[in-house]
This record gives structure tokens, sequence and C-alpha cells, in this order.
């Protein structure tokens, strides 16, 4: 199987959803660079977006659309300006055009873009075979040539171009390679390595030590920003898209911080200074439950509002991870290098169910997303909190036996309802299975970290299509709403 990177676990973007915003973005600019590579960028006159299965059926509510028109102009994920998306996304469709990127592939360009005709959802057309995300770009040249690839968006932002196999850094060999949890702790016993010592080694394939730690305290940098932009929001207005979500990560961060801050006994003004005011806020069981719950509501909240996020292992389950990793920082006896451990050791139990089942909602419900984050939580969590290697994957089983079968039925097709909350459930989840496993013998467990995977797998494949993603199912059905935006 691939090599994979906690660097591909963890990946900072734009919300609202990492299969279907960041994947066709990526899947965009690949296809941009497909076009300058045969040098026919500047001789490109109208390019045609066709989305297929769920990216078609809920493009809309999870902002398929405006990703693609971002990618096409030369926007990164990484970098661009959050703040300006809705005025240039307007600005777009109100001229009909669109100007493709220059830079290294050289001047700029403006072509016709008119939005109900160059971004088509195929809705009630069939999926496309290899995956449930399927996104087909035509670029229509002077002279009437054209070129059209395909790609598929399967998951955390990961994209696969048709016909394409694991070539350069993704078919590396890795001093640890490792395909199930078994190989995990083979390795570990027999290296007397701990998890994250041994990720570590393997990530020193791609990178330096010191770029290694770097990145993976600036990921955490952006999760613990994320989180605090979205305990304090600029108003508690409704969330976009027009389900009248309200905003709650800032109305709880006020509750919970009440008699510190600008009118009481600790000022803050920026991310530390409110850290600070957090680690003393509280000692008491039910206050620390409601700040992480806080967390994973603020992170979802802004991935909802087309917030700048990290994927962990996808953009709908966002906050989870940050949000179990704030409670370690913030509640118990933590460091920086328990923060890289955590992310070392999380990023390595996703990639084990990347590889042996899937990351997908479009491919296996909300289990594949939520259910992840959370066996990934109680398995970082476990390891910066004492855990053996056993218990880390006793912690890992336990929080995905309990979400397995969870359908992905988001309402009108927004990554909003029952999406924000079970980020919350999710980190919960996470806590309990990592303090059940810290006090439990692994070797008499009778459920293994590859068994949850295995199984977890088969039932995405019995799961209907109408509860993977598509708004056809579930609450998505069942719930009356009025939906002005989407």
């Amino acid at each position: 199987m691939e090599a994979i990177s906690v660097f591909d676990i963890f990946k900072i973007g734009v919300g609202p959803s990492s299969s279907h915003t960041m994947g066709p973005w990526r899947a965009a600019q690949k296809f941009l660079n497909v076009v300058q590579q045969r040098g026919k960028l500047s001789s490109v006159v109208r390019i045609v977006t066709e989305l297929f299965g769920s990216l078609a059926k809920t493009g809309h509510g999870h902002g398929t659309d405006i990703a693609v028109m971002l990618a096409l102009s030369g926007d990164d994920p990484v970098t661009c300006d959050t703040a300006t998306i809705d005025h240039r996304i307007a600005a777009i469709k109100e001229a009909n055009r669109i100007r493709l990127p220059g830079g290294a592939w050289g001047k700029s360009q403006s072509i016709d873009f008119h939005y109900d005709q160059d971004i088509l959802f195929h809705i009630h057309a069939p999926p496309l075979p290899f995956h449930a995300n399927g996104i087909r770009f035509t670029a229509h040249l002077t002279g009437g040539e054209t070129i059209s690839e395909t790609y598929y968006s399967v998951g955390g932002g990961f994209v696969v171009q048709e016909g394409e196999h694991a070539t350069g850094e993704r078919a590396v060999k890795l001093p640890f390679h490792c395909n199930t949890g078994d190989d995990v702790l083979r390795h570990c016993r027999a290296s007397g390595k701990t998890i994250p010592q041994i990720v570590f080694e393997n990530e020193r394939v791609w990178r330096s030590e010191a770029d290694i730690r770097k990145g993976l305290l600036t990921i955490w940098r952006t999760m613990a920003e994320c989180i605090y932009r979205g305990c304090h929001p600029p108003t508690d207005a409704m969330l976009p898209g027009g389900l009248n979500v309200a905003r709650r990560g800032g109305v709880m961060n006020r509750k919970l911080t009440q008699g510190f801050g600008s009118s009481g006994i600790r000022e803050y003004d920026d991310l530390d200074g409110w850290l600070d005011v957090v680690r003393h806020s509280t000692r008491e069981f039910q206050q620390i439950l409601k700040w992480v719950s806080t967390f994973a509501l603020a992170v979802n909240e802004e991935n909802a509002a087309f917030g700048r996020v990290v994927t962990a292992p996808t953009n709908g389950a966002a906050g989870v991870i940050p949000a179990v990793m704030m409670y370690y920082w913030c509640f118990c006896r933590s460091s920086e290098q328990g923060i890289i451990d955590f992310m070392l050791t999380s990023g390595e139990i996703g990639s084990l169910f990347k590889k042996g089942a899937t990351i997908s909602a479009a491919m296996g419900g909300c289990q594949a997303e939520i259910g992840v984050s959370s066996a990934m939580a109680a398995g970082g969590l476990t390891q910066v909190l004492g855990g053996t290697p056993g218990q880390v994957a006793m912690a890992a089983e336990i929080a995905m036996e309990h979400h397995l079968g969870m359908t992905c039925d988001p309402i009108a097709g927004l990554v909003q309802i029952p999406c924000i909350e079970r980020n919350t459930m999710g980190a919960i989840k996470a806590i309990t299975a990592a303090n059940i496993a810290l006090e439990s013998d692994p070797d008499r467990a009778r459920v293994s970290l590859d068994d949850v995977i295995k199984t977890m797998w088969e039932t995405a494949q019995d799961m209907m299509g109408k509860y993977k993603e598509t708004a056809e199912g579930g609450l998505a059905v069942n719930v009356s709403v009025s939906v002005s935006e989407c």
C-alpha cells in the first residue's frame, strides 16, 4: 500500500468539507497543471467542471462550486484570504469572467465563465465507477481542441487522478512500514520504540527532524487559532447556508470565562492570553466537559463558515482532535513534545483506517469521519498520558467500536446538522476511550484495532447509499427546514 505521512492526514485548508471542498480545490489545481504541462494554458477559452455522485448531490451545501472557482482563479486553501471569499465569488458570477493564474506559468488570462453552464451538477446521473466523489474538468482551447481529465476526491482532501498509481513520495520504502495495527505493535515490540517514535523515523524519509517538529507545531498552532476564532466570532450571527444554525462557541466561551477578560480578574486579547485564562478557569469535571464541547463547536462553526481549519482527518470531523488536544494542553500535564507525540500517534491511526477502510463519508458514512477522528484522538491522548502501544491501539478500537454504523445525513447537504454537534460527541468518546484503555490490560481485549477497522469497512459496504453524504436519508429528509441560500 501507499506510504502516508502524518502531514497527509493533517492538512491546513478551508472549510466546510475536505472531500467536497478541499479535494475538488486540489483537483482543479492538478488539472490546471496538466494543461500547463502540455503547453496549452494560454490557449484555454473555457473550462467546464462536471460533478458526479455525492459531489453533485451535496456540492452546493459543501461549497464544491466555490472551491473550484477559487482554484481556477489561482487561490490556494492554505494561504487564501478567507475573509474575502464571498466577495470574490460574487464578482466572478457578476462579470461572467474568471482569471486563470499566471505566476510561474506565465501571464494570467481572463476567460469567459458562466456559472450555470460551466459548473454542472449531475445529480441524477450515476456516480463514476471508481468513487462516489467524481469530478471531471474539460478545457476548451482555441481551434476547437479539448483537454479532459477525471479526478476522485477520496476523503480527507486526498485526490486520485483516473488511472493514477502510487509513485514518487507515495511509493517510498519506510523503515517501519505499517498497513495494519498488528504491524505497528509488532514494530514497537521488536524495536522497543513507542508508536510516535516509529512514526517519527518514518517521517524522516520525507523531512528533517527540525522540519517535522516545526511542521507539527505549526499545525497545532493553526488548530488552536481556529478554536480561538470560533470562541471569539465577530458576532453570534447565524452560520451561512440558510439553515439558520446559531453559533454557540462564542456564547459558551463567554459563560465559561465569566469573571475574566477585559473587566475581570485576568486580561487577555490574544490566543496565548486566552489559553492562560482557560487553564486557570476551572478544575471541576463538569466545567472541563463544557470546555471540550466548546473547543469542538468552535472549530466546526469556523469550518461551516468557510474558515481556515486543519483536516483531522477530514473537515467535517475537524473539531474532534483539536478539542482533545486542547483538553490535554489546558487540563493535563502537557508539553510541546506531548503535542508532537499526540499528532504522530493519531496520524498513524488515521492512516491505518485510510488503508484498511476509508476516511470518506461518501464511501462509509459518518463512522468514516467522526468515528475515525475519535479513534485517532483516543489513541493520541492515551499515548501522551503514558499508555503503552497496546493501550493506544485499544483506545482507538474502543472509540471506533462505538461509532460503527453511524450514517452521514447532512440536512440540506450542509456540514452543520448533525455534523457540528457530532464533533463534541466524538471528542468526549475519545477521552472516555483513553481513560478506559489506560486502566485496562490490552492483552485481555477481545476486539483488536484491526478487527474494528475490518468491521467498519464491511459496515460501510453494507450501508445504503442514501446514508453516505447524499442528503437523501436520515435527518436530511425527516427534518423540515426552510433553506434560502443553498
